[in-house]
């Protein structure tokens, strides 16, 4: 059985870095003094279990410097509308990822997708798990903003996006240089619910919007010096991500 993270868990990765782990999904820390950025912010259920962990790690709602979106799917943005009106906390992402935080599309899998897997294993347990986080709730983020240039990104951390599209086509993996991390959303995941293997990998093929580009952007991650992952799904990994990119080619190719 894939080692999933327990809902609630959180792992500092470094001095200021840390993972947390949600319902089935991780966003993370960077902390740097008393602000912060905050990577992906879970389900909408999420929410309370999102506060609980900044204030564990000595970060204010209103302190958080600015979200930053691997992608616009409800599991990775449920908390993102709520800390922006609420706290005027700003919500970034790729351009392309803009108009799918909208709402002016959803490149999502279905239930009608789900239903027809629900003979797999693990997929059934995973969609009520997911209901119940909220995952048919509509929470667009309505003033969604795209970086404001290239390159690293005045934040905490540093942190520089990388365009890896196929899961949804503005995805972004964040590249914490100072840190030697990788925080690679869906890109590239080291377990979920749905899958059977271990370590890093795929997501299964009904959750991308392109599988084929999914799989060419793995290449532009092996490129990637870093020797920490922290994926959207599964726990924290560690070793160079070449060779993270490289076990996650061959069990797609099973």
């Amino acid at each position: 059985m894939p080692s999933v993270p327990p809902d609630g868990e959180t792992v500092r990765v470094a001095d200021n870095v840390y993972l947390v782990s949600g319902s089935n999904t991780n966003w993370v820390i960077v902390r740097d003094g008393d602000s912060a950025t905050l990577i992906d912010t879970g389900y909408p259920g999420d929410h309370d279990r999102l506060l609980a962990s900044l204030a564990a790690v000595g970060v204010r709602p209103e302190a958080v410097t600015a979200v930053l979106v691997t992608h616009a799917h409800i599991d990775h943005i449920g908390a993102a509308e709520r800390l922006r009106t609420a706290h005027g906390v700003p919500v970034l992402m790729h351009e392309a990822e803009v108009p799918h935080a909208r709402r002016d599309f959803q490149d999502q899998v279905s239930v009608g997708q789900i239903l027809a897997r629900a003979w797999r294993p693990g997929v059934l347990p995973w969609a009520v798990h997911a209901l119940r986080a909220g995952g048919t709730t509509q929470v667009p983020v309505t003033e969604p903003r795209p970086f404001p240039a290239p390159g690293a990104l005045d934040l905490p951390g540093g942190p520089v996006p990388v365009h890896t599209p196929g899961h949804t086509r503005g995805h972004c993996a964040y590249h914490l240089p100072g840190s030697g991390i990788l925080v690679s959303g869906d890109a590239l995941v080291t377990a979920h619910p749905t899958s059977r293997v271990d370590g890093p990998q795929l997501l299964p093929g009904m959750f991308h919007t392109d599988r084929a580009r999914t799989l060419d952007s793995l290449g532009v991650l092996a490129g990637i010096d870093a020797d920490v992952l922290l994926p959207g799904h599964g726990p924290v990994h560690r070793g160079p991500v070449e060779a993270a990119v490289a076990r996650a080619r061959e069990h797609a190719g099973r």
